[in-house]
């Protein structure tokens, strides 16, 4: 599965570059809603290029990985039957997580 997100950052051309997160595996969501939908929380550590995926009760560890080929994300608009291409971002790396999922387990009662 890959789910592309904005990673806030631009070209020389004043272009955004945008990231795909990569995922080994299913991700199961509840959509009782219209519109967007959060699929979890990504957190990126610039010290070590350490990105973590947090997923319900589920942290996935990641690695950044830089893309052989860019990639171009085109919007076509079409006015009075002319047809125009923009490009709306750059995709130059990939977040990669393909490790198990490790549970978040907190506050586990003492039994008396």
């Amino acid at each position: 599965m890959q789910i592309y997100i904005d990673c806030k950052s631009e070209t020389e051309s004043g272009v955004p570059e945008w990231a795909i997160v990569e995922v080994q595996g299913l991700i199961q969501i509840k959509k009782d809603q219209s519109g967007p939908t959060v699929v979890g929380d990504l957190h990126f550590f610039n010290r070590n290029k350490h990105p973590v995926l947090i997923l319900g009760h589920h942290v996935l560890n990641g690695k950044e990985m830089k893309l052989e080929q860019p990639m171009a994300v085109i919007e076509k608009n079409e006015n009075n039957g002319k047809v125009e291409y923009a490009v709306k971002a750059i995709v130059k790396k990939k977040l990669l997580f393909k490790s198990r999922p490790k549970p978040i387990i907190s506050n586990v009662a003492d039994r008396i």
